[in-house]
């Protein structure tokens, strides 16, 4: 393997101050500061971090306490008020020169993610650009959305009364989070976000000074969810909740909400399947299971399962186990002699603590019955000589977890996969419904009309066809069905919906208890 080493530009020193450098008033000596009332203070414990990388100490975050999250919420409605007074065409026009700003720092924001989170450079820069061009797209759209109800019949929508509140995971901090900032933003919302505790501080403090600076009413806090919880999820201030996670947190969330009848858009994880019945096209096939593997799928889309009808397995395992051995992982940016990045499938898992999960869980697995078809090590992954491997983890593939096993209900996010076999398709559909519910799922059927009617029996929001489905850009819905999804449905005009208030009896397309309502995807 040819000699690999990180260039200069992308060592964590050259991206570190090159970051202070854009955004000089954000940090203090330990770290990134925090954003309250406009300002960047200080405050809060250091907690200290490092990168799922190689173990490189990041610096630290200033965790803030609950009475300083109080504070940060109270100034955030003062700011939601007068925000909401400001003029459509300046909401543009700030929020499109914070996307301007943005976008001159796009590489380095990019280079934050690979060291924070782990994703490679091509990953990391789709993660930045898809902010970027949707932001764009939306203040495009903007002022149409604003004009309409949820059917389409003209309509004028106004801000929520109070501040929406984001709580966020760490695997796409701009796509996901800014993304949907800028947008309650548009829609004349001020915004609280609070910083994953695992990943992007960095990167996150760089974007919301940016916005800062072109007078958004933006928050950006640092802590524990669970100390902060009061304020960022009951405070009487906060309009509406925004939150991506597990569903462990996530019920405790909805518990939390379910005497507030605040607004809510809660994005749960859900074991996505891929069913494989009467099936000849492996070619296209391969190429759909190739992709699902990228950022080690570490993704609320990703599928960690798939169900295969018995007589089509031989076939199946063809196709799919020449894939993953081809898969490529390790240093995000370890570049070969030619300087330029390396073109891998997916860098770290998130820590060391998360890849230590997925070896707990297969051994589990193993432990009940699982056969194992695919184990590789981090030995064939490509690093630097003596580096920290300790948050890496290579695919592993197994047949037949037991039910026993957490493998076989939940999903691993992490390069795990998982093979059922099936004899009916009775049997297909229970086991592509095994988690109560899931964000998205695919069969890859060659008659569509056979493929159509199970496709409808799959309790998952969205379904391929002989594709992969996603999150989605831009006008794409997005939702969950069953314990994947709580509240309030977003994508294109579903998420302008989500936070701002329409004509009176409005019912917002959604999951709401006792009633769901769900748009054509």
């Amino acid at each position: 393997m040819p000699e690999r080493a990180i260039p200069e530009y992308a060592t964590w020193q050259a991206v570190r101050e090159r970051a202070r450098g854009a955004a000089t008033e954000a940090f203090a000596d330990e770290g990134p500061a925090n954003l309250i009332d406009g300002e960047w203070r200080a405050v809060g414990t250091p907690a200290t971090q490092t990168s799922p990388v190689d173990g490189t100490t990041l610096g630290s975050m200033l965790k803030v306490d609950p009475e300083t999250a109080e504070d940060a919420v109270r100034a955030a409605a003062r700011a939601h008020r007068d925000w909401g007074s400001v003029d459509l065409d300046e909401r543009k026009r700030r929020v499109s020169a914070a996307i301007d700003a943005m976008e001159g720092v796009r590489d380095d924001l990019a280079l934050l993610l690979a060291w924070e989170i782990g994703k490679p450079w091509k990953a990391a820069g789709a993660d930045v650009d898809r902010c970027l061009e949707g932001g764009r797209w939306y203040v495009e759209q903007i002022e149409g959305m604003l004009s309409r109800d949820v059917d389409g019949r003209p309509a004028s929508r106004v801000p929520l009364e109070g501040p929406v509140s984001n709580i966020a995971s760490w695997n796409y901090p701009m796509s996901v989070l800014v993304h949907a900032e800028l947008v309650q933003l548009l829609a004349g919302n001020a915004v609280v976000a609070k910083t994953p505790t695992q990943g992007g501080a960095m990167c996150l403090t760089v974007a919301h000074a940016l916005m800062a600076r072109e007078g958004l009413p933006v928050t950006l806090l640092s802590g524990d969810g669970s100390s902060l919880s009061d304020a960022l999820i009951r405070s009487p201030e906060i309009g509406a909740l925004a939150f991506v996670g597990g569903r462990s947190n996530g019920g405790k969330v909805a518990a939390q909400l379910a005497d507030t009848g605040k607004r809510h858009m809660l994005e749960q994880e859900g074991l996505n399947t891929f069913g494989v019945w009467e099936f000849s096209d492996w070619e296209t096939l391969a190429g759909l299971l190739k992709k699902g593997f990228e950022y080690a799928k570490q993704r609320c889309t990703a599928y960690p399962r798939f169900v295969v009808q018995r007589e089509l397995v031989d076939e199946f395992l063809g196709t799919y186990l020449p894939v993953v051995q081809g898969v490529r992982f390790g240093h995000p940016l370890a570049a070969g002699e030619d300087g330029e990045l390396p073109g891998l499938d997916f860098g770290p898992l998130i820590s060391a603590a998360k890849a230590k999960e997925l070896d707990d869980s297969v051994r589990e697995a193993l432990s009940h019955g699982a056969v194992p078809l695919y184990r590789a090590g981090t030995d064939a992954g490509e690093f630097l000589p003596g580096q920290d491997t300790s948050a890496y983890h290579a695919p592993v593939t197994l047949l037949a977890p037991p039910g026993a096993s957490r493998l076989m209900h939940e999903e691993p996010f992490g390069p795990i996969d998982s093979i059922v076999v099936v004899d009916t398709e009775a049997e297909l559909l229970a086991q592509m419904n095994a988690s109560n519910g899931a964000l998205v799922a695919s069969i890859a059927c060659d008659d569509e009309t056979v493929g159509g009617r199970l496709a409808e029996q799959v309790q998952a929001f969205k379904v391929g066809l002989n594709k992969l489905r996603s999150r989605g850009d831009k006008d794409e819905p997005f939702g969950g069905r069953g314990a994947s999804w709580k509240g309030a449905f977003v994508g294109g005009e579903l998420l302008v919906h989500a936070v701002t208030v329409g004509p009176e009896g409005e019912s917002l397309y959604g999951n709401f208890p006792g009633y769901n309502r769900y748009p054509e995807v």
